[in-house]
Protein backbone atom coordinates (compact mmCIF):
# COMPACT_ATOMS: atom_id res chain seq x y z
CA UNK A 1 0.00 0.00 0.00
CA UNK A 2 1.07 3.36 -1.29
CA UNK A 3 2.76 5.46 1.96
CA UNK A 4 2.44 9.30 1.05
CA UNK A 5 -0.04 10.06 -0.75
CA UNK A 6 0.20 13.45 -3.19
CA UNK A 7 -2.85 15.26 -2.22
CA UNK A 8 -4.21 18.52 -4.25
CA UNK A 9 -6.50 21.51 -2.85
CA UNK A 10 -8.95 22.45 -5.91
CA UNK A 11 -12.18 24.87 -5.32
CA UNK A 12 -14.41 23.27 -7.01
CA UNK A 13 -12.81 20.87 -9.90
CA UNK A 14 -11.38 18.06 -7.55
CA UNK A 15 -13.42 15.46 -9.53
CA UNK A 16 -13.13 17.33 -13.16
CA UNK A 17 -9.42 17.50 -12.94
CA UNK A 18 -8.92 13.83 -11.77
CA UNK A 19 -10.96 12.92 -14.96
CA UNK A 20 -8.91 15.00 -17.35
CA UNK A 21 -5.35 13.27 -15.08
CA UNK A 22 -7.02 9.46 -15.38
CA UNK A 23 -7.63 10.45 -19.27
CA UNK A 24 -3.84 11.42 -19.42
CA UNK A 25 -1.97 8.53 -17.85
CA UNK A 26 -2.41 4.65 -19.09
CA UNK A 27 -3.07 2.30 -16.08
CA UNK A 28 -5.27 5.06 -14.52
CA UNK A 29 -8.83 5.16 -12.75
CA UNK A 30 -11.20 7.17 -10.00
CA UNK A 31 -11.17 5.93 -6.84
CA UNK A 32 -13.25 6.51 -3.73
CA UNK A 33 -15.55 9.84 -3.65
CA UNK A 34 -16.49 11.43 -0.55
CA UNK A 35 -18.44 13.80 0.24
CA UNK A 36 -19.03 17.24 2.84
CA UNK A 37 -21.49 16.56 5.50
CA UNK A 38 -23.78 18.22 7.47
CA UNK A 39 -20.83 19.56 9.19
CA UNK A 40 -18.69 20.68 6.32
CA UNK A 41 -18.21 23.93 5.19
CA UNK A 42 -20.07 23.29 2.02
CA UNK A 43 -23.56 22.01 0.94
CA UNK A 44 -23.73 18.10 2.10
CA UNK A 45 -24.00 16.17 -0.83
CA UNK A 46 -20.94 17.86 -2.44
CA UNK A 47 -18.38 16.60 -3.76
CA UNK A 48 -15.23 16.87 -0.55
CA UNK A 49 -12.55 14.40 -2.12
CA UNK A 50 -11.67 12.37 -5.07
CA UNK A 51 -9.02 9.39 -4.67
CA UNK A 52 -7.03 8.48 -8.36
CA UNK A 53 -4.64 6.48 -9.72
CA UNK A 54 -2.39 7.24 -12.07
CA UNK A 55 0.18 4.82 -13.90
CA UNK A 56 0.36 3.47 -10.55
CA UNK A 57 0.65 6.31 -8.19
CA UNK A 58 -1.94 7.11 -5.81
CA UNK A 59 -3.36 10.87 -4.93
CA UNK A 60 -6.27 12.71 -3.48
CA UNK A 61 -8.14 15.68 -4.36
CA UNK A 62 -10.11 17.76 -2.19
CA UNK A 63 -12.51 20.56 -3.06
CA UNK A 64 -11.47 22.96 -0.22
CA UNK A 65 -12.15 26.56 -1.68
CA UNK A 66 -10.70 29.29 -3.79
CA UNK A 67 -8.14 30.30 -1.26
CA UNK A 68 -5.18 28.58 -2.23
CA UNK A 69 -3.60 28.25 -5.90
CA UNK A 70 -0.70 25.65 -7.20
CA UNK A 71 2.62 27.04 -7.85
CA UNK A 72 5.77 25.08 -9.28
CA UNK A 73 7.54 24.69 -6.16
CA UNK A 74 5.62 21.31 -6.49
CA UNK A 75 5.73 19.42 -9.49
CA UNK A 76 5.21 16.08 -11.43
CA UNK A 77 7.72 14.48 -13.12
CA UNK A 78 6.03 12.30 -16.17
CA UNK A 79 8.81 9.66 -17.71
CA UNK A 80 7.87 8.97 -21.09
CA UNK A 81 9.48 5.49 -23.14
CA UNK A 82 8.62 7.40 -26.14
CA UNK A 83 8.71 11.17 -28.34
CA UNK A 84 5.21 10.15 -29.30
CA UNK A 85 4.10 9.37 -25.49
CA UNK A 86 5.49 12.95 -24.85
CA UNK A 87 3.69 14.83 -27.36
CA UNK A 88 0.27 13.40 -26.39
CA UNK A 89 0.72 13.97 -22.91
CA UNK A 90 1.64 17.28 -23.62
CA UNK A 91 -0.91 18.04 -25.36
CA UNK A 92 -3.39 16.28 -22.53
CA UNK A 93 -1.94 18.50 -19.59
CA UNK A 94 -0.85 21.95 -21.91
CA UNK A 95 -4.35 22.58 -22.94
CA UNK A 96 -5.58 25.61 -21.83
CA UNK A 97 -2.52 25.71 -19.27
CA UNK A 98 0.64 28.10 -18.68
CA UNK A 99 4.37 26.96 -20.44
CA UNK A 100 7.15 27.14 -18.13
CA UNK A 101 9.62 25.73 -20.30
CA UNK A 102 8.98 24.74 -23.93
CA UNK A 103 8.65 21.26 -25.11
CA UNK A 104 11.49 20.71 -27.52
CA UNK A 105 15.59 19.39 -27.08
CA UNK A 106 17.49 20.11 -24.39
CA UNK A 107 20.68 18.88 -22.99
CA UNK A 108 18.95 16.54 -20.57
CA UNK A 109 17.02 14.90 -22.74
CA UNK A 110 16.11 15.01 -26.44
CA UNK A 111 12.22 15.72 -25.18
CA UNK A 112 11.02 17.92 -22.86
CA UNK A 113 8.97 20.23 -21.41
CA UNK A 114 7.10 21.88 -18.42
CA UNK A 115 3.55 23.13 -18.46
CA UNK A 116 1.03 24.16 -15.64
CA UNK A 117 -2.31 22.79 -16.60
CA UNK A 118 -5.45 24.88 -16.99
CA UNK A 119 -6.07 23.98 -12.99
CA UNK A 120 -2.35 24.89 -11.94
CA UNK A 121 -0.77 21.84 -11.34
CA UNK A 122 2.67 21.79 -12.49
CA UNK A 123 3.87 18.75 -14.89
CA UNK A 124 7.21 17.96 -15.93
CA UNK A 125 7.38 16.00 -19.00
CA UNK A 126 10.58 13.83 -19.69
CA UNK A 127 11.99 11.89 -23.05
CA UNK A 128 13.50 8.73 -20.70
CA UNK A 129 14.14 6.08 -22.80
CA UNK A 130 14.97 3.29 -20.08
CA UNK A 131 11.57 4.26 -18.02
CA UNK A 132 10.98 0.74 -17.11
CA UNK A 133 13.87 1.10 -14.68
CA UNK A 134 11.81 4.46 -13.54
CA UNK A 135 8.56 5.48 -11.87
CA UNK A 136 6.36 6.83 -14.58
CA UNK A 137 5.28 9.89 -12.29
CA UNK A 138 7.89 11.63 -9.76
CA UNK A 139 7.02 14.31 -7.06
CA UNK A 140 9.24 17.09 -7.48
CA UNK A 141 10.25 19.53 -4.89
CA UNK A 142 12.06 22.78 -5.82
CA UNK A 143 13.13 24.73 -2.65
CA UNK A 144 13.66 28.08 -3.61
CA UNK A 145 13.60 31.93 -1.82
CA UNK A 146 14.26 31.65 1.67
CA UNK A 147 14.43 27.56 1.07
CA UNK A 148 16.90 27.64 -1.38
CA UNK A 149 20.32 25.69 -0.83
CA UNK A 150 18.14 23.80 1.74
CA UNK A 151 16.81 20.64 -0.31
CA UNK A 152 19.89 18.42 0.53
CA UNK A 153 19.29 19.34 4.08
CA UNK A 154 15.72 18.66 3.46
CA UNK A 155 16.14 15.52 1.38
CA UNK A 156 18.40 14.49 4.51
CA UNK A 157 15.86 14.65 7.38
CA UNK A 158 13.14 13.14 5.23
CA UNK A 159 15.24 9.83 4.76
CA UNK A 160 15.95 9.87 8.73
CA UNK A 161 12.06 10.19 9.57
CA UNK A 162 10.88 7.77 6.93
CA UNK A 163 11.49 4.02 6.56
CA UNK A 164 12.69 2.14 3.48
CA UNK A 165 14.40 5.57 2.78
CA UNK A 166 17.69 6.17 0.93
CA UNK A 167 19.40 9.52 -0.78
CA UNK A 168 20.23 8.56 -4.41
CA UNK A 169 22.03 10.54 -6.63
CA UNK A 170 22.98 14.54 -6.29
CA UNK A 171 23.89 16.80 -9.11
CA UNK A 172 25.17 19.52 -7.99
CA UNK A 173 25.58 22.88 -8.98
CA UNK A 174 29.32 23.85 -10.05
CA UNK A 175 31.15 26.64 -9.89
CA UNK A 176 29.61 30.14 -11.83
CA UNK A 177 26.40 28.65 -12.31
CA UNK A 178 24.49 31.84 -10.78
CA UNK A 179 22.45 32.94 -9.06
CA UNK A 180 22.52 29.15 -7.55
CA UNK A 181 25.20 28.57 -4.99
CA UNK A 182 27.98 26.08 -5.85
CA UNK A 183 27.60 22.26 -4.42
CA UNK A 184 23.77 22.98 -3.83
CA UNK A 185 21.19 20.58 -5.61
CA UNK A 186 20.95 20.89 -9.08
CA UNK A 187 18.79 17.81 -8.95
CA UNK A 188 18.28 14.90 -7.19
CA UNK A 189 16.37 11.75 -6.60
CA UNK A 190 15.34 10.01 -2.98
CA UNK A 191 13.21 7.18 -1.70
CA UNK A 192 10.52 7.82 1.18
CA UNK A 193 9.06 4.59 2.76
CA UNK A 194 9.83 3.32 -1.17
CA UNK A 195 8.14 6.11 -3.30
CA UNK A 196 10.39 7.97 -5.66
CA UNK A 197 10.96 11.63 -4.81
CA UNK A 198 13.33 14.27 -6.36
CA UNK A 199 14.57 17.55 -5.34
CA UNK A 200 15.79 20.95 -6.54
CA UNK A 201 17.48 24.37 -5.19
CA UNK A 202 16.67 27.00 -7.81
CA UNK A 203 17.73 30.71 -6.30
CA UNK A 204 16.62 32.76 -9.11
CA UNK A 205 13.82 35.02 -8.17
CA UNK A 206 10.63 33.16 -8.12
CA UNK A 207 7.27 35.03 -6.84
CA UNK A 208 6.16 31.81 -5.12
CA UNK A 209 7.43 28.97 -2.45
CA UNK A 210 5.90 25.86 -0.90
CA UNK A 211 2.05 25.86 0.33
CA UNK A 212 -1.02 24.05 1.54
CA UNK A 213 -2.15 23.76 -2.14
CA UNK A 214 -0.33 20.45 -2.26
CA UNK A 215 0.86 18.85 0.69
CA UNK A 216 1.51 14.83 1.01
CA UNK A 217 -0.81 12.49 3.28
CA UNK A 218 0.73 9.92 5.19
CA UNK A 219 -1.36 7.05 6.26
CA UNK A 220 -0.66 5.90 9.58
CA UNK A 221 -1.47 2.52 10.56
CA UNK A 222 -2.07 3.08 14.32
CA UNK A 223 -1.38 6.28 16.65
CA UNK A 224 2.16 5.26 17.64
CA UNK A 225 2.80 6.00 14.04
CA UNK A 226 0.62 9.55 13.74
CA UNK A 227 2.67 10.63 17.06
CA UNK A 228 6.43 9.80 15.02
CA UNK A 229 5.72 11.41 12.40
CA UNK A 230 3.72 14.36 14.02
CA UNK A 231 6.50 14.91 16.54
CA UNK A 232 9.58 14.51 13.87
CA UNK A 233 7.89 16.68 10.82
CA UNK A 234 6.89 19.76 13.20
CA UNK A 235 10.34 20.10 15.01
CA UNK A 236 11.17 23.62 14.04
CA UNK A 237 8.06 23.55 11.97
CA UNK A 238 4.95 26.39 12.01
CA UNK A 239 2.45 25.73 15.04
CA UNK A 240 0.16 27.96 13.15
CA UNK A 241 -0.33 25.69 10.23
CA UNK A 242 -0.86 22.68 12.61
CA UNK A 243 -4.59 21.88 12.50
CA UNK A 244 -6.65 18.91 11.41
CA UNK A 245 -4.01 16.92 11.04
CA UNK A 246 -2.03 18.90 8.93
CA UNK A 247 1.39 20.94 9.57
CA UNK A 248 3.92 22.91 7.97
CA UNK A 249 7.17 21.68 8.66
CA UNK A 250 10.55 23.76 9.32
CA UNK A 251 11.01 23.86 5.04
CA UNK A 252 7.48 25.05 4.70
CA UNK A 253 6.34 21.95 2.56
CA UNK A 254 2.97 20.83 4.29
CA UNK A 255 2.19 17.24 5.36
CA UNK A 256 -1.17 15.54 6.60
CA UNK A 257 -0.57 12.98 9.06
CA UNK A 258 -3.61 10.36 8.80
CA UNK A 259 -5.22 7.06 10.31
CA UNK A 260 -5.50 4.81 7.68
CA UNK A 261 -8.75 3.88 9.10
CA UNK A 262 -9.99 7.63 8.74
CA UNK A 263 -11.76 6.38 5.23
CA UNK A 264 -13.92 3.30 7.17
CA UNK A 265 -14.64 6.31 10.22
CA UNK A 266 -16.57 7.98 7.65
CA UNK A 267 -17.79 5.27 5.91
CA UNK A 268 -21.50 6.13 6.31
CA UNK A 269 -23.36 10.17 6.53
CA UNK A 270 -23.94 8.87 9.87
CA UNK A 271 -20.62 8.14 11.35
CA UNK A 272 -18.78 10.63 9.26
CA UNK A 273 -21.09 13.86 10.81
CA UNK A 274 -19.77 12.74 14.66
CA UNK A 275 -16.15 12.01 12.93
CA UNK A 276 -16.14 15.23 11.35
CA UNK A 277 -17.25 17.42 14.30
CA UNK A 278 -14.44 15.72 16.74
CA UNK A 279 -11.50 15.78 14.15
CA UNK A 280 -12.39 19.63 13.15
CA UNK A 281 -10.71 21.41 16.80
CA UNK A 282 -7.71 18.54 16.19
CA UNK A 283 -4.16 19.42 15.53
CA UNK A 284 -2.48 16.24 15.89
CA UNK A 285 -5.11 13.50 15.37
CA UNK A 286 -6.17 10.94 18.31
CA UNK A 287 -7.49 8.06 16.73
CA UNK A 288 -9.51 6.83 20.01
CA UNK A 289 -11.42 9.63 19.94
CA UNK A 290 -12.31 9.48 16.12
CA UNK A 291 -13.27 5.61 16.77
CA UNK A 292 -15.33 6.70 19.70
CA UNK A 293 -17.13 9.30 17.54
CA UNK A 294 -18.00 7.08 15.07
CA UNK A 295 -19.84 4.54 17.61
CA UNK A 296 -21.36 7.55 19.76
Amino acid sequence: MQKIVPYLWFDTQAEEAAKLYVSAFPHSKIGDISRYTEAGPRPAGTVLTVQFELDGLHFAALNGGPELRFNPSISFLAACRTKEEVERLWGKLSAGGMTLMELGAYPFSEAYGWTQDKYGASWQIMLVPDRDRRPAITPTLMFVGSQAGEAEEAIRTYTSIFRDSKVGEILRYAKGEEPDKEGTVKRAAFTLEGQAFAAMDSAHDHNFTFNEAISLLVDCEDQAEIDHFWQRLTQGGDPAAQQCGWLKDRFGLSWQIVPAVLGELMSDANKANRVMTALLPMKKLDVEVLRQAAQD
